[in-house]
């Protein structure tokens, strides 16, 4: 087994190879992949197909699934509405300046800290697509991993695209901070301080330009490719399996699985329905999920040991073993957490519904040019990225196949 598992790392150029041509023609002959729309599902119907015939993969499932897409980024609309009320009424009756500050701040939390579904019944459901493979091990079954990718990709963030990642951070950053100056001194005028807090409310004007902006953080209308974010993900989930029926190799004692999910850009929605739909499958065994988001830049592999704006905690274990596996094929990996801000991968989903996993990513958490942009495309790839993460999987299964796992 391990001769033909070296084998399969040995041939990591043709994976990669593979992997390119299939993101290149997803992009450019399919339509665009926003969450609920037909070229999702499309893309799902089409990548289920491969995995049926290149893949060897005997069960296959795709699921469809109610989702409100325009809900999730809507908080930056709420939020700079309250904002500006929040403002406003510091020099009309301050305490309700204070309730519309807090409710700024609990849309953003709820709806993009924590991902919850706080707006989702405000707007128009659509369907969206889950699709799952799983290919059998040659022994007995002791213990099951799945690679995910996610199918969708986003709208553009245009301040990013126009401006940096900078400019588009600027904006929710001082909004933040200006709510919370205004806050303080409605506070400060309702407990009876002097005319020095009308003064001082003025000059908080300055913020109010940013509430504003908040509004317009992203085009709805221009989608993306999406090539690095995330049919990288998908795409090394299907190159894997299918290097190995192509090479005649099955894990002994290892199941091996393919979950691509639907609507990750819009609160891990595909992931979350995931789970709901299978919280009582696959628990026979040890059960991992190793999630893949945008793997581009081989300096910036990463195992993410905290996800969702940093509040859920990944499988350390896990992640212990990736990064082993990374160094075992002399791939540089390290390990970080997804920060305040900087969202989340389909990683925190499959942890909250009770599976052991572990979000991988391949790009500096610090806002790429071409992330959720439409620099976004099939020819800003990075081969080297995808190579290296590539081996590294085939020695994280050489590693979970000849271990025993404690089932729990």
């Amino acid at each position: 087994m391990a001769e033909k598992l070296s084998e399969l790392k040995n041939n990591s150029r043709e994976a990669v190879l593979y992997m390119t041509a299939g993101i290149d023609k997803i992009c450019r002959e399919m339509k665009k992949r926003s969450a609920g729309s037909e070229g999702e599902r499309e893309a799902g119907a089409y990548l289920a197909e491969i995995l049926r015939k290149d893949c060897g993969c005997g069960d296959i499932v795709v699921e469809p699934f109610k989702v409100h897409p325009a809900a999730f980024y809507s908080y930056f609309f709420f939020s700079a509405f309250f904002d500006c009320l929040c403002a406003a009424f510091f020099f009309i009756k301050p305490w309700i300046g204070i309730v519309f500050g807090l409710l700024a701040y609990l849309i953003f939390a709820l709806q993009f800290v924590f991902y919850k579904k706080l707006l989702d019944p405000m707007f128009p459901e659509k369907e969206s697509v889950n699709v799952t493979a799983v290919r059998p091990c040659s022994g007995e079954l002791k213990q099951r991993i799945f690679l995910n990718g996610h199918i969708d990709a986003a709208r553009e963030f245009m301040l990013n695209y126009r401006f940096g990642g900078i400019v588009f951070e600027t904006p929710g950053v001082l909004a933040v901070a200006g709510v919370l100056y205004y806050i303080v001194l409605s506070v400060c005028r309702l407990c009876g301080a002097g005319d020095w807090t009308v003064i001082a409310g003025f000059w908080g004007l300055v913020f109010v330009p940013f509430f504003i902006l908040v509004a317009f953080t992203f085009d709805h209308k221009q989608i993306v490719d999406g090539a690095n974010d995330d049919l990288t993900g998908c795409y090394m989930a299907i190159a894997v399996l299918r290097e190995m029926e192509r090479l005649g190799v099955r894990l002994e004692n290892t199941e091996i699985g393919v979950i691509l999910t639907g609507s990750e850009e819009i609160g891990l929605r595909g992931a979350k329905a995931w789970c709901t739909a299978h919280k009582d499958d696959y628990n026979d065994v040890t059960t991992f999920v190793v999630s893949y988001d945008t793997i581009h830049d081989p300096r910036h592999l990463m195992v993410n040991l905290q996800d969702m704006n940093g509040t859920v905690k990944s499988d350390c274990e896990l992640g212990g073993l990736f990064l082993q596996a990374a160094d075992e094929a002399g791939v540089y990996c390290r390990k970080g957490k997804v920060p305040l801000m900087g969202g989340a991968t389909d990683s925190a989903a499959f942890t909250q519904g009770g599976f052991r996993s572990v979000g991988i990513t391949g790009l500096s958490h610090k806002l790429e040019d071409y992330y959720h942009t439409r620099r976004d495309s099939w020819d800003n790839l990075n081969e080297e990225g995808l190579e290296n993460c590539y081996k590294a999987t085939i020695a994280l299964l050489e590693k979970i196949d000849g271990k025993i796992w404690n089932h729990y």
